[in-house]
């Protein structure tokens, strides 16, 4: 009874950690793309969200919207992630990126 309990609290430990990465996996796709991105803001917004797509996909992440609004470019990236075998979710993330301003 004792190894069960181990189990299944190792197993649902693994699982929360897994939904950790995949959630930082996705920040740090979202941030870098939205950062690259914005540097083709003024090639426009087809370049720009292109240019995002594919560093997110580098960082094997899937864009799934891109903004340009002004010369700010706010993308969302999400990560699959299967946390417990049969299981699957989406970690997802969003960041903005543009000029400095002040």
């Amino acid at each position: 009874m004792v190894g069960l309990v181990l189990v299944l609290f190792s197993l649902g430990g693994s699982a929360i950690a897994a939904a950790g990465v995949a959630r930082h996996q996705a920040r740090v796709a979202a941030d870098l793309g939205a950062l690259a991105g914005a540097a083709r803001v003024l090639e426009g917004p087809d370049t720009a969200c292109a240019r995002a797509a594919a560093i997110a996909a580098a960082n094997s992440a899937r864009l799934t919207s891109c903004t340009l609004d002004g010369f700010d470019l706010e993308i969302t990236a999400e990560v699959l992630v299967e946390p417990i075998p049969g299981l699957t979710r989406n970690a997802r993330a969003t960041s903005r990126a543009g000029p400095v301003r002040g």
